[in-house]
């Protein structure tokens, strides 16, 4: 399979329905606004403009509500992502340009970013939201080995985890504690190089 496959798959949602859509924007609003206490079905109808009952034809619960705005970051996660090494054919360029995005993403969502990985949160939500970044992981492991890793999944899962610490930790400005100036770009790019240096 394709990396852009493996990302498209993220966008099987099946129908496509306005009012849906247009509750989890405002959910998404509220969430940048006031964070994930802010969500809440009542909330968001308010906002939308529409009935307090309305929400419910979509999203019984609030956990299904806040599951389906963490899963609108993963498809928009994963349209930047395709957009982001579609120019390149470089497994290595396409494999720094995720990483890049990814940060960037974490950087200017930092609570949707943050919704999008509370599992604890969204448990029982009737939304599997693993399944929406296993193919994020698929795509950094297939560009992995064809750059010539000696165990790609293995090399896939160091690079996320990294990622995401670095991530986090500038998302609650921990980082710049200890590394105020730290070059995100040239992190990345040794932290790719390294983790690639076992070669098959």
């Amino acid at each position: 399979m394709s990396t852009h496959a493996m990302l498209d798959t993220v966008y099987m949602s099946g129908e496509v329905q306005p009012l849906r859509v247009r509750l989890i924007d405002c959910g998404r609003e509220l969430l940048d606004e006031g964070g994930i206490d802010a969500v809440g079905l009542r909330s968001v109808a308010r906002h939308a403009g529409v009935s307090h009952g309305a929400p419910r034809r979509y999203f019984p619960t609030h956990k299904a509500l806040l599951a389906a705005i963490a899963a609108s970051g993963f498809a928009e996660l994963s349209a930047e992502l395709r957009t982001a090494i579609a120019s390149e054919t470089d497994p290595v360029a396409r494999l720094r340009q995720i990483a890049y995005r990814y940060l960037s993403f974490a950087r200017t969502h930092r609570t949707l970013f943050e919704l999008m990985f509370r599992h604890d949160l969204l448990e029982g939500s009737g939304e599997d939201l693993r399944q929406h970044s296993k193919p994020l992981f698929e795509t950094v492991a297939a560009l992995a080995a064809d750059a010539g890793a000696a165990d790609p999944h293995v090399v896939a899962l160091n690079l996320w985890t990294q990622l995401h610490g670095v991530a986090t930790l500038r998302a609650t400005r921990s980082i710049e504690v200890i590394a105020s100036d730290i070059d995100a770009d040239g992190f990345v790019a040794q932290l790719i190089d390294l983790h690639l240096k076992a070669r098959g």
